[in-house]
């Protein structure tokens, strides 16, 4: 394989064909409608909270790591019942998909070490960067598709160069958008862990919108529509490691600006559904019980499946009181009781409805 050159190398201009330039804008203002009806949600926990179960499901499922919604909805409360592997994969992705968000937002930079707390968190180890040779991907029949640099030193001297432009350093003068589709190539290429490096990239394109502003928080389901045109994905990504292709890199910048634009679309449709949705199930509350808080709005959609306990962690009161409150709930049709293993779950059934649609 040919030596990974820097980002910084490529001539921007070659990304400024009318075909590139008007996908740019259709992938911008996709982007920038999603970002303001996000805004309109009262509580950001509540989208951040339900759409990154969808995202994390999606992503892993990339990786062949295939769960069900039922089982996300179940694992994405805290000391849950016991978990699938593969759930468990999906939860880890959420968490670290909240942990880069919340560094990203808190000093406006995506660091090398935020993305090392991302995959730590994902791997659940410490492995760091690759240190040992013999990584080699490979397709479906076992044959070696892709030899990513071997030697630590390159690996750590290209990361270290990613990171640099991701942060303007030398400017490169584009679209945040094209960036972005650059940075996601590159970070593919060099492959940089053990494993998890198809996760973390995914993560890193959340968070680089974040930093750029073109996202308050990360709502885009750029994975969906990855998995969706998987062969696609694939083909595009080695097409820009040959070298003897003339118009891979623009292909592959035009491939990640649609899928921005059609997952930003979907994405805000998904959003409207569920603000319409928490409205109208608080104007139901506030009008027929006795005991609406924002409080208990709030656990009821940023938790599909919530329980007792959790009611009374999130609103301070008793197991009776909670207890009280769910059931009113679900004999009333607001929620839906289920009894699944020794826990009982309190379903906000349109809500998970939603989620499954977007699935």
């Amino acid at each position: 394989m040919p030596p990974i050159r820097p980002l910084h190398e490529l001539d921007p201009t070659r990304f400024e064909t009318p075909e590139i330039l008007k996908q740019v804008v259709r992938a911008s203002r996709a982007l920038a409608d999603l970002k303001g009806r996000a805004a309109s949600i009262p509580n950001e926990a509540i989208l951040i909270s339900s759409l990154t179960l969808q995202e994390a499901k999606d992503s892993s499922e990339i990786e062949s790591i295939v769960t069900t919604h039922d089982e996300i909805f179940m694992g994405s409360l805290p000391s849950g019942s016991a978990e699938t592997a593969a759930a468990k994969e999906v939860r880890r992705y959420g968490e670290a998909l909240r942990i880069g968000f919340e560094a990203v937002r808190r000093t406006g930079l995506l660091t090398l070490g935020t993305v090392l707390e991302v995959q730590e968190r994902l791997e659940s180890n410490r492995a760091g960067l690759r240190r040992v040779p013999g990584t080699e991907l490979k397709d479906g029949a076992g044959n070696t598709v892709y030899l990513p640099p071997q030697d630590a030193n390159e690996v750590q001297r290209l990361v270290e160069e990613l990171v640099s432009f991701w942060h303007g350093k030398p400017p490169f003068d584009a679209d945040p958008l094209i960036r972005m589709a650059l940075i996601h190539h590159q970070f593919e290429s060099i492959h940089p862990f053990y494993d998890g490096n198809g996760r973390t990239g995914r993560i890193i394109n959340l968070l680089y919108l974040v930093k750029e502003g073109l996202l308050d928080i990360p709502v885009l389901y750029m994975s969906r529509e990855i998995l969706r045109t998987k062969p696609e994905y694939y083909r595009l990504l080695q097409a820009v490691r040959d070298p003897t292709a003339t118009r891979a890199w623009e292909e592959w910048v035009l491939y990640i600006l649609a899928a921005v634009e059609r997952t930003a679309i979907d994405s805000l449709a998904v959003v409207v559904a569920i603000g319409a949705l928490l409205l109208e199930t608080k104007h139901r509350i506030r009008d027929e019980f006795r005991f609406y808080s924002q409080d208990l709005i709030n656990n009821l959609f940023s938790h599909p499946y919530t329980r007792i306990e959790h009611v009374v962690r999130d609103l301070g009161v008793t197991r009776l009181t909670a207890t009280k409150y769910l059931d009113a709930l679900a004999e009333n049709g607001v929620l839906v009781k289920r009894k699944i293993g020794r826990s009982s779950y309190y379903i906000n059934g349109r809500l998970c409805e939603i989620l499954r649609r977007s699935g």
